[in-house]
């Protein structure tokens, strides 16, 4: 087994061809038969044209609500996996903080932008942006392997979950049909649950206010299992604490008081509402598409005897009737965004602190870029790789894995990677051909 994924391979006309070991793709560069030509995912192009047909291969995905599978079979030969962590709750979280902020300039009644109201109709399809971005994310990634790969046909599993069921697993007939809110407001269907007394006091015969165990501040939802009632006081006292924090010392309370909510459903439902928008946009890229079930792919992994971790379910979705897992280490990608494109920066109440540049090409350098540095002179002589920040004076910090180095001209960096607005890592300490290549382990 190899412990590194492939290599995929270009040739001078950057036609994709069939990825190769890392040891053939050392064997290249040494022999200056090929250069690189991309670090993550590591890439080579060779400096001829091959005229020949490669083998088409397959790429299954493994959607999930936080983190993607992705893997790239050639047959039943497992040569490369990845996997893919979103950023849905970080959208939800900037979006939150943004109208907040607006909302607060309207209420001091200064400059600001308009609330728009019912000026907007969503077209048939629409997700919310934390949502949406699931499906680009995962989308985008497809175009890129497509074009360093020859993928014949793609397969994702096509996972529903019944959300009822999670929670009751004996559910049935009229009940099933109506759900546990049926003939009942929020508030009533609370004051039913929990005796019409707080969960942490126990008062009763008080005014009681609903209260969320997971804050909203913190990613809670509203729905039903994440509501309690409690005294006002017992909410006050609490705020957007964890309720594992406020009742840190009352071990029975807390026991009690998580057994009487349910688990949150929040990813459950979020792949719920992105799978057949994922299978559409697969549709769009002219790919062939297949899905599995989730129950085939737990079937398949088992069968296998492979371990669960995303990349591996990946591999098992849809038809596996053997596989042969040539990789262990996997490429771990993490979206971050491409920054903001808000020109006037706040703190954390509103007001504007600083001004933001439209500039942010400098040298021909951008914040973000993987670079590699080679100081001859100066205090700062030694080699450097890292993430670049840039200033329109053209002295420049490294964030390498040591720490930050700064003041360092633009003139001994060298551009190994451009800021794409993704993170990047290997699940395993071993080297891979990128590494030897370029002369470091991992960069985030």
């Amino acid at each position: 087994m190899c412990n590194s994924n492939f290599v995929f391979v270009l040739d001078a006309s950057r036609k994709p061809l069939t990825p190769c070991s890392p040891g053939m793709a050392r064997s290249l560069l040494k022999a200056r038969k090929a250069k690189v030509f991309r670090i993550y995912p590591f890439t080579i192009i060779l400096h001829k044209e091959v005229q020949a047909t490669p083998k088409p291969l397959t790429l299954k995905l493994d959607p999930g609500s936080k983190v993607t599978g992705i893997a790239l079979l050639k047959d039943t030969l497992l040569i490369w996996i990845a996997e893919l962590t979103h950023r849905g709750q970080a959208i939800q979280d900037a979006l939150l903080s943004r109208r907040q902020l607006r909302q607060d300039r309207r209420n001091r009644q200064t400059r600001y932008r308009k609330a728009r109201f019912l000026n907007r109709t969503r077209p048939e399809g629409w997700l919310a942006p934390s949502l949406q971005h699931r499906v680009e994310t995962i989308l985008t990634w497809i175009n890129r392997l497509d074009k360093l790969a020859p993928i014949g046909s793609v397969v994702q599993e096509l996972v529903k979950f019944d959300l009822q069921l999670m929670q009751n697993a004996e559910i049935s007939g009229v009940e099933y049909q109506q759900g546990e809110l049926q003939g009942y407001e929020v508030r009533e269907y609370l004051l039913e649950v929990f005796n019409r007394q707080c969960v942490y006091c126990g008062a009763k015969d008080v005014p009681l206010e609903i209260e969320h165990v997971d804050p909203r501040s913190r990613g809670g939802s509203d729905r039903v299992s994440n509501l309690v009632l409690a005294c006002h006081p017992c909410n006050q006292a609490k705020g957007n604490q964890d309720i594992k924090d406020f009742l840190s010392g009352k071990p029975d309370l807390l026991k009690r008081v998580l057994t009487q909510v349910k688990a949150p459903l929040k990813d459950a439902t979020a792949l719920n509402a992105t799978r057949w928008a994922l299978l559409r946009a697969l549709k769009k890229t002219g790919l062939p598409v297949s899905t599995g079930s989730g129950g085939r792919t737990k079937f398949n992994r088992t069968r296998l005897n492979l371990p669960k971790t995303h990349c591996f379910d990946a591999a098992c979705v849809g038809e596996t009737p053997e596989l042969t897992a040539l990789t262990e280490q996997r490429l771990l990608i993490a979206a971050k965004g491409h920054g903001t494109r808000q020109m006037c920066g706040t703190d954390k109440y509103g007001p504007p602190t600083r001004h933001r540049s439209r500039v942010q090409v400098h040298k021909g350098f951008q914040t973000g870029d993987i670079v590699k540095a080679t100081v001859t002179t100066g205090k700062k002589i030694g080699f450097y790789i890292g993430r670049v920040l840039c200033r329109a004076s053209g002295s420049f910090d490294i964030a390498t894995k040591t720490g930050r180095v700064t003041g360092i001209s633009h003139k001994y960096c060298k551009p190994i990677h451009k800021k794409d607005g993704y993170a990047y890592g290997f699940s395993t300490g071993s080297f891979t051909a990128a590494q030897a290549a370029w002369g470091f382990s991992s960069l985030r």
